[in-house]
């Protein structure tokens, strides 16, 4: 009886260190997957701070874009606002000129500028001659049409006192029989003529 008692003890002892390593084995590995656990949630958390965090920053790029472009917008339609303000200042003075252009110009005294045609010593259509018979030097718009071609031209002249300009193909213009030439300047009257 002591014999098979002594055996069961001597068995017993010998497997517990083998329950034991066991259960040590598997506390290690369940350690290690508690680990792979723990740093896959840090490793998620991480990425998804980071996806959050740029979210936050294409939003506001996002947004930031948008208050430019309203931004834009109102001053588009303050500066359309504004031409279409002129836009229409302007027709109406046009129109008032065309109803009477012997109103707009009455008051001012006549246009001290000679104008007449030659032809062109280079045989291209004829030149205007326009000559100033004041002693001022004068800015003047010519504006040149050619009803036929249905063609028109302004140009900007300049004539020094009491001086005359040649002004023909070179300068931008053939003139050609039948062509209406305007020639203003904002302190004297217009001077209308057709080409002979």
């Amino acid at each position: 009886m002591s014999n098979s008692t002594t055996m069961n003890a001597s068995s017993r002892t010998s497997e517990q260190p083998v329950i034991h390593r066991k259960w040590f084995w598997i506390s290690i590995l369940a350690n290690i997957l508690l680990l792979a656990i723990a740093g896959g949630a840090i490793l998620f958390a991480f990425m998804l701070s980071y996806d959050l965090q740029d979210a936050r920053l294409q939003a506001e790029k996002e947004t930031r874009t948008r208050q430019r472009a309203e931004q834009y917008l109102q001053e588009s339609r303050a500066r359309l606002a504004d031409v279409q303000r002129e836009v229409q200042r302007l027709n109406q003075l046009m129109s008032v000129r065309a109803a009477d252009p012997e109103q707009h110009d009455s008051g001012k005294p006549e246009l001290p500028v000679m104008l007449h045609f030659r032809k062109s010593f280079w045989g291209k259509g004829l030149v205007a001659v326009f000559e100033n018979t004041s002693n001022q030097y004068l800015t003047l718009v010519l504006s040149v049409r050619n009803p036929t071609l249905a063609t028109a031209k302004r140009f900007t002249i300049q004539l020094k006192g009491e001086d005359d300009l040649d002004f023909g193909h070179d300068d931008g213009w053939q003139f050609a029989s039948g062509d209406e030439v305007s020639i203003y300047h904002s302190n004297y009257k217009s001077l209308k003529a057709v080409v002979p």
